[in-house]
C-alpha cells in the first residue's frame, strides 16, 4: 500500500506477507514497514536514519517541526532536498507504524541487520536499484554499517555519524540500567512512570558535562519532599514528554538492540565518511577512530560540541561541510 500525500512526497507501509525471520533467532508472524519518500524521483536516494526514537518523516517542507532532522535535511539546510530525495522507514520493534511492541514489553530480539534487510525490503518495493548515500546518525549509523557489510552492491558511499562497529561497554551499562528500571516499573504497574525515568537518566547521557554546568548550575527549591534542582527539573520533564508518545516495548527493544550490534569493519568495502564528536560519552571518540582505522576506505572528521551524542541533532552549521565533502 502507497499513497502520494503532497508533491514530491511518497509514503507507504509494505507488508511482507509472511514470516520475517530474525538475525537472533525468533520470527515475526506478519511484518509491516512504515515508509516515506520526499523529494523530485529525478534526484539521486539519499537514505537518513536517526536514533531509536527518529521517524520516517526526517523533513516535511509542510511543517518543518514534523520531521526529526529538519535543521540538516530540507530545502537549502546541509542535506538539500532539492538534490536529492530522502527515503526513510520506521524502525522494526520501534513506536511508528512498522511492526513494534506496541503495548507490551515482550518483543523478539531485533539486530542492526534486521533494520538494513528492511531497508532492502523497501528498496525492491520501490525498485530502487542504488542508494547515492546512506547517512546514519546513532543507531541509524549502526544500521548503516550493517546495510554495507550485507548489501555493498545497493550503496555508492556510507555517512556515519556517531556510531561504531561494536557499542562501548560503559554505554551498554547505562541502557542496562535504564531497561531495567522499564521492567521494575512493568512488573509494578506503572511503565509509563518507570519510562520517563530511564529516558531522563538516557538524557543525562546524550549531551555534556559542559552543557549542563552552562545551564543548570542555579539553587535548587525545595517542597515537602525534598530539594529539586534544575538539571532534575529538566531531565524529568523530557522524560515524561518522552513517555507520553513512546512505547515502552519500543524504548526497551531497541535500546537492546543497540547492546547488540556488532559489525565487523574489514568486511565493509563502500567508501565511508565518519564523523565523531570528542565530547560523545556514548560514543567514544577512540571507537570512531578504531573504526576509521579498520575500515578499508574510511574518512574521519572530528568535531567538538557542547551537546555531545546529540550534536547530530543540534550542530547542523558544523555538520554542512561535512555534508558537503561527503555527499559528492
Amino acid at each position: 500500500m502507497s499513497s502520494q500525500i503532497a508533491r514530491n512526497v511518497r509514503e507507504g507501509v509494505l507488508s511482507l506477507g509472511k514470516p520475517f525471520c530474525l538475525h537472533h533467532g525468533g520470527q515475526i508472524a506478519s511484518l509491516d514497514i512504515a515508509w516515506r519518500c520526499e523529494g523530485d524521483p529525478v534526484h539521486p536516494v539519499v537514505v537518513a536514519l536517526g536514533g531509536i526514537s527518529a521517524h520516517r518523516v526526517v523533513c516535511d517542507q509542510r511543517d518543518a517541526a514534523a520531521g526529526w532532522w529538519s535543521t540538516v535535511v530540507g530545502p537549502g539546510a546541509p542535506i538539500p532536498t532539492d538534490r536529492y530525495q530522502i527515503l526513510s522507514f520506521d524502525y522494526l520493534g520501534g513506536s511508528g507504524d512498522t511492526t513494534g511492541p506496541k503495548d507490551s514489553l515482550a518483543f523478539p530480539s531485533v539486530s542492526t541487520f534486521d533494520q538494513a534487510e528492511l531497508l532492502h525490503l523497501v528498496l525492491r518495493h520501490l525498485e530502487i536499484q542504488s542508494i547515492h548515500a546512506f547517512v546514519g546518525a546513532s543507531y541509524g549509523g549502526m544500521v548503516g554499517l550493517a546495510f554495507a557489510d550485507r548489501y555493498p552492491q545497493r550503496l555508492q558511499r556510507l555517512i556515519v555519524l556517531s556510531a561504531a562497529h561494536r557499542t562501548h561497554p560503559m554505554a551498554t551499562a547505562w541502557r542496562s540500567v535504564q531497561r531495567r528500571i522499564v521492567r521494575l516499573g512493568d512488573r509494578l504497574g506503572d511503565t509509563r512512570s518507570a519510562l520517563a525515568l530511564a529516558r531522563a537518566l538516557a538524557m543525562s547521557t546524550y549531551r555534556t558535562p559542559e552543557e549542563f554546568l552552562q545551564r543548570f548550575d542555579g539553587e535548587a527549591r525545595h517542597n515537602p519532599e525534598g530539594a529539586v534542582f534544575p538539571v532534575e527539573e529538566y531531565l524529568m520533564a523530557r522524560g515524561e514528554q518522552y513517555a507520553v508518545r513512546y512505547a515502552a516495548g519500543s524504548f526497551v527493544a531497541l535500546s537492546e538492540s543497540i547492546d547488540l550490534h556488532r559489525v565487523d569493519p574489514r568486511q565493509i568495502s563502500v567508501p565511508v565518511s565518519a564523523l565523531a564528536v570528542d565530547s560523545d560519552q556514548l560514543v567514544p571518540l577512540a571507537d570512531m577512530q578504531q573504526l576509521a582505522a579498520s575500515l578499508p576506505q574510511c574518512r574521519l572528521t572530528q568535531i567538538h560540541s557542547i551537546f555531545g551524542h546529540d550534536a547530530f541533532l543540534k550542530e547542523a552549521q558544523q555538520l554542512r561541510p561535512f555534508f558537503e565533502q561527503s555527499l559528492r
